[in-house]
C-alpha cells in the first residue's frame, strides 16, 4: 500500500493506495481504493457504483486488434468483486416531502433509503415498517444522483502539484473534476452551524443527508499503533505533517450484557474500581513478566503448543483478569492463537502504552482514507502523476521473454514500461482461478449516542465482543464521536469488523442487537432506553487478499509486482512491510520513503553552486516528539519514551 517514489520507468495500474510510480493509472474516480474514506452522499454514490458495477456486461474486447503477432494479452477484470453483500438499513425518521440536499455536497441523493418509522415509504422502497425488527429488514438503494455546478467544491490541479494546504482544497472526498487527471480531496474542519438545532434524541434521516459533509466514512476500519510501524513510516517520511491524529480514549469490554471500561495502563489499574486489591496486584505481575517474557523462556517453556486462553488459566489469573486480557489487551483469539502469539501481542500493546496517551492507539482525523491521501500527496511532491478514471485493458506480455511490456487503456493507447504494479482486484477470474480469498465482514452504524455514557460526550472506544459459537470469530467494535471529524455532531459513527464465517449481516447483526436497538419515534419519547440507538446501517462484505502467495496466480509476468487490498487486522504492520517488500525489488538501492527535500537545499536548472545543508535541514530524528511537532497532536499528553 504505502510504496513511495518509484523510479520514472515504473508503471503502476490501480493501486489507488499509496502505491507510487511515474505515471501512475487510478481506474476508480477516487483515491483509496477500498482504503477510502467517504462523506454520507460519497459512500451512497459509491454504493450506487457497486450497484451499477454488479450489472456491468462484458463486451467484446477492442484491445485485441492491438497486439501483435509476438505477444499475448492477460484481460484485466472490469467488474469490482472485492464487495459483496451490500445492504442498507434507514432507521431515522424522515419527512419524504422534504427536499433536502447534503450542505456544499457535489451529488444531490434523495431518498434512498427509506425510514422504518414511515409506513407509506416501506411500501414504496419494499422496507419494513416500525414494528418489524432488525433482524428481518431489507431493503433496495434508490439513489438519485445530479452534478453539482458549485465552482468551489471541485478544484482541477496538476496531480504533479499537489502540494498546497488544506484549507485550499475540496473537503469531500467524492470531489470528481471533469478531467482525467485530478488532485486528491481533503476535509478541512467545517465551521459549525448556527441554525437551530434539532430538538434533542430527535435526528432525521433529513438532516444526515443536509449533514453529510461532516461524516467520513471508513470502508475498512483500523487504528494506528503508537509504536508500529506506520507511525515509524510517517514520520521518517515526514508524511506525519498532512494529517493529525487523535487517542483512543477508552478500551472496552462485554461481559453479562454490559459494556465495560477496561484499565490498561499502570495508574488504570489501581485506580480500576472493578479489580480487588489482590487482581490489581496478580495483573500487574502478569504484565511486567509480559513486557521481558523473552528473558524468562521457563515461564512459558512447555505451554508453546496451547491456546494464549489455556496458558492465562495457568497463571494464577482469575476469570476477570484472564477476560481483560485476553479480549482488551492482547485483542487475540480465545481458540486460534498460540502462547507466543498471546505475549507477543500483549507485549506490543503494553510497548505502545503512553506514548501520545493512555491507550496505544491513535486514529487519523477526517478518518483512514487520509492516509493513503496523505502518501499521494507526498508522491506528487516527487514529481508523480495521477490519472483518476483511466481504465486498462489488458497487460501485453511479450511471448519470448514473458515479460510484461506494456498496457492497452481504454482509449487503445499503448503505454510502454519495465515494471507494473497492480491491485488483485484487477485480474480476472481466469488469472486468479486458484486462489482462495478469505473475507471481511463489516457493518457501519450512525448512532444517537455512545455505547457506554460517561461525562464527555466526546469518546473514542475500541471494544471486543468475543465469538459465542464456534466457527465465528470475535468482532471488533470502534465508536467515533464528533471530535474525530467523522460524524456530525449529537451521533457517533460505529464500525464493526471481523473475519467473515457468512454474510456480513448474518455475522455481525448478533453483535449489534446485544449493543444497540433500531430508532423508532415510540422508543424517542421513552427516556429510560438504555442502548443507543441506530439512525442508519450498512452491512458488506470485503475481500482480504494479504497473504496470497504470487504463485497462485496463473502465468503472471515477473515484473508484474501485486499489491493486496486491506486486511482485517487492527494495524496497518501487513501493508507497510508489503510496500518495502515490493519497493526493494524494484528499486534494491533506493531509500523507502525517503522525506521531501528542504526547499532551500533545492538547485534549479542554471544555479552554479549547491548550497550546503544547514542544520536546519537535516532530517529530524525518528521521535515522538518529531511526530507530535508534525502532526499537531493537540493537548494529548507529551509523549514519553
Amino acid at each position: 500500500m504505502f510504496l513511495n517514489s518509484l523510479c520514472d520507468e515504473k508503471f503502476t495500474l490501480g493501486s489507488e493506495g499509496p502505491t507510487f510510480s511515474l505515471p501512475l493509472l487510478l481506474i476508480r474516480s477516487y483515491y483509496g481504493g477500498n482504503w477510502a474514506s467517504f462523506s454520507f452522499s460519497g459512500l451512497l454514490s459509491w454504493l450506487e457504483e457497486y450497484q451499477e458495477n454488479s450489472d456491468i456486461v462484458n463486451d467484446s474486447p477492442v484491445w485485441q486488434d492491438h497486439i501483435l503477432e509476438n505477444e499475448e494479452a492477460i484481460a484485466l477484470s472490469r467488474k469490482d468483486k472485492t464487495i459483496q453483500h451490500v445492504e442498507v438499513f434507514c432507521y431515522a425518521s424522515q419527512d419524504l416531502h422534504e427536499d433536502v440536499e447534503e450542505a456544499g455536497a457535489l451529488q444531490k441523493n434523495h431518498a434512498l433509503v427509506t425510514s422504518t418509522n414511515s409506513t407509506e415509504a416501506a411500501d414504496s422502497a419494499c422496507l419494513p415498517t416500525e414494528d418489524e425488527s432488525l433482524s428481518t429488514v431489507s431493503c433496495e438503494i434508490l439513489i438519485e444522483q445530479t452534478p453539482s455546478n458549485d465552482p468551489e467544491t471541485a478544484l482541477e490541479v496538476n496531480g504533479a502539484e499537489v502540494t498546497g494546504e488544506k484549507e485550499n482544497h475540496c473537503d469531500d472526498k467524492t470531489c470528481v473534476p471533469s478531467t482525467s487527471t485530478e488532485e486528491m480531496s481533503e476535509n478541512v474542519p467545517i465551521a459549525e452551524d448556527t441554525t437551530e438545532q434539532p430538538k434533542k434524541n430527535k435526528i432525521t434521516y433529513s438532516q444526515i443527508i443536509k449533514e453529510g459533509r461532516r461524516f467520513n466514512i471508513d470502508l475498512v476500519s483500523k487504528l494506528l499503533y503508537s509504536r508500529g510501524l506506520l507511525i515509524d513510516l510517517l514520520i521518517k517520511s515526514n508524511v506525519s505533517r498532512y494529517a493529525e491524529f487523535k487517542n483512543i480514549t477508552r478500551i472496552l469490554a462485554f461481559r453479562d450484557g454490559r459494556v465495560e471500561q477496561v484499565p490498561c495502563s499502570r495508574a488504570d489499574v489501581f485506580n480500576s474500581k472493578q479489580l480487588s486489591m489482590v487482581e490489581k496486584r496478580m495483573l500487574m505481575k502478569f504484565l511486567t513478566f509480559c513486557m521481558e517474557y523473552e528473558k524468562y523462556p521457563d515461564e512459558y517453556k512447555g505451554y508453546e503448543e496451547i491456546t494464549f486462553y489455556e496458558y492465562l488459566k495457568t497463571q494464577k489469573l482469575t476469570p476477570n483478569l484472564q477476560y481483560i486480557v485476553l479480549h482488551s489487551i492482547a485483542m487475540t483469539s480465545q481458540t486460534a492463537s498460540s502462547t507466543i502469539d498471546g505475549l507477543k501481542a500483549t507485549k506490543n500493546f503494553l510497548h505502545c502504552l503512553g506514548r501520545y496517551g493512555n491507550t496505544p492507539f491513535l486514529f487519523p482525523l477526517y478518518g483512514q482514507g487520509e492516509l493513503p491521501q496523505c502518501f499521494c500527496r507526498m508522491c506528487a511532491v516527487f514529481g508523480g502523476t495521477y490519472c483518476l478514471r483511466h481504465s486498462v485493458q489488458c497487460l501485453v506480455v511479450d511471448k519470448e521473454s514473458r515479460k510484461c511490456k506494456a498496457i492497452i487503456d481504454q482509449f487503445g493507447q499503448r503505454i510502454i514500461s519495465k515494471h507494473f504494479l497492480v491491485e488483485d482486484s484487477y485480474f480476472s477470474e481466469n488469472t486468479c482461478s486458484r486462489v482462495q480469498y478469505r473475507q471481511i465482514s463489516r457493518a457501519v452504524l450512525i448512532t444517537d449516542r455512545s455505547v457506554l455514557k460517561t461525562d464527555s460526550d466526546q469518546q473514542i472506544s475500541i471494544l471486543t465482543v468475543p465469538a459465542e459459537e464456534p466457527g465465528t470469530f470475535a468482532v471488533r467494535v470502534i465508536e467515533l464521536c464528533s471530535s474525530t471529524m467523522t460524524c456530525m455532531k449529537g451521533t457517533y459513527l460505529v464500525h464493526l469488523t471481523c473475519t467473515s464465517s457468512k454474510t456480513a449481516r448474518e455475522d455481525l447483526e448478533p453483535v449489534v442487537q446485544k449493543l444497540f436497538i433500531p430508532y423508532t419515534e415510540v422508543e424517542i419519547e421513552n427516556e429510560q432506553v438504555e442502548k443507543p440507538r441506530i439512525l442508519w446501517a450498512l452491512y458488506f462484505n470485503m475481500r482480504d487478499s494479504s497473504d496470497i502467495s504470487r504463485s497462485c496466480y496463473n502465468d503472471l509476468p515477473p515484473n508484474v509486482y501485486v499489491c493486496s487490498g486491506p486486511d482485517c487486522g487492527l494495524g496497518n504492520d501487513n501493508a507497510v512491510k508489503q510496500a518495502e517488500t515490493l519497493f526493494q525489488e524494484i528499486c534494491p538501492n533506493e531509500d523507502f520513503c525517503p522525506p521531501p527535500p528542504n526547499p532551500e537545499d533545492i538547485v534549479l536548472d542554471g544555479d552554479s553552486l549547491q548550497p550546503e545543508a544547514s542544520e536546519s535541514s537535516a532530517i529530524p530524528e525518528a521521535n515522538s516528539e518529531t511526530l507530535k511537532e508534525s502532526t499537531n497532536l493537540g493537548n494529548l499528553e507529551e509523549p514519553s519514551e
